[in-house]
Order: structure tokens, then C-alpha cells, then sequence
């Protein structure tokens, strides 16, 4: 019963971090850039890039198990303040809300991680 639950724990968590990683920033561009909805979505779809710190990680780039925030470069907590500054320099928006909203996501990852692991 309990492998049945971790299971589905499993499964519900990618598909939340999944889908705040793709539909969630549409919903953020439709509701703050909506002259630019479209363009804005996309760029926040970029700011997923963000990831490629994950290949600094040694000896494994990938364990599913590991919280990224505080532990990757661009998902530590000094580039996460420079991500919230950048929201009040209006060139700088879209890309600084897109990544505020990545370390968002990942960090409920780490609190879903954190809270099944007890199951």
C-alpha cells in the first residue's frame, strides 16, 4: 500500500512541477504582460535555461532526490535576489519574473520531496 502511495506521490508531483513549468508562466503572461501575452510566455519558457547550472553539479548532474535551490549556482539564494530586483527594472521583467517563478517551482519540488519522503 505504501509503494502504491509513493507511487502516485510521485506521479502527482511531476505532473505539478511539470505543469507549473510550462502552463503556469502562459497564465503569469496573460495576466501581467497581456498586450504581449504571447511573447512574454515564450520568454519565460526560456528563462528555463536556467537549468543548464545543473550541469555543474559533480559527480552527478541528475538525482532526482536533490533539492536544486541553494544548491545549483543560478537557483542559489543571492541569484534568487538578483531574479526579485530584476522584476523592478522594466527591461528586465519578463525574464525576472519567469525566473522567480522557476525557483518557485522548484522549491515546492523540494517541499513535496521533503514531505513524501516521510510517507
Amino acid at each position: 500500500m505504501q509503494d502504491m502511495m509513493l507511487e502516485y506521490l510521485h506521479l502527482a508531483q511531476s505532473l505539478v512541477h511539470y505543469s507549473l513549468h510550462f502552463l503556469a508562466p502562459g497564465l503569469l503572461a496573460w495576466l501581467f504582460f497581456r498586450e504581449q501575452w504571447k511573447k512574454a510566455w515564450l520568454i519565460m519558457l526560456a528563462t528555463m535555461l536556467v537549468d543548464l547550472d545543473h550541469l555543474l553539479a559533480w559527480p552527478d548532474v541528475f538525482v532526482p532526490d536533490r533539492c536544486g535551490i541553494g544548491f545549483h549556482p543560478l537557483h542559489s539564494y543571492p541569484a534568487i535576489g538578483v531574479y526579485a530586483v530584476g522584476c523592478f527594472i522594466r527591461p528586465l521583467r519578463i525574464v525576472a519574473v519567469g525566473l522567480l517563478f522557476h525557483m518557485f517551482t522548484d522549491f515546492q519540488d523540494c517541499v513535496w520531496m521533503t514531505c513524501s519522503s516521510g510517507v
